[in-house]
């Protein structure tokens, strides 16, 4: 969190129409960063066979803690 502070306070020093530019550098950022998990998720998509997906379903349900709401 140190960097970002860093940042932060750097950024408090600059004239308006500078950080109009870093504040549009950061929305492209943001959405390329989207697009590229989205599309890194379609391109993965499907690459697990049904057994495999049988089989990872049967690990994760076996394998990770479950929630009892009872108990909450």
């Amino acid at each position: 969190m140190a960097k970002l502070q860093e940042i932060f306070e750097e950024l408090k020093t600059l004239p308006p129409e500078q950080l109009e530019s870093v504040a549009d550098y950061v929305h492209r950022l943001h959405y390329t960063s989207q697009q590229e998990r989205k599309a890194a998720l379609r391109s993965n998509a499907g690459s697990l066979s049904d057994q495999e997906a049988a089989e990872l379903t049967q690990i994760i349900e076996e394998g990770c803690e479950q929630v009892d709401e009872q108990n909450w």
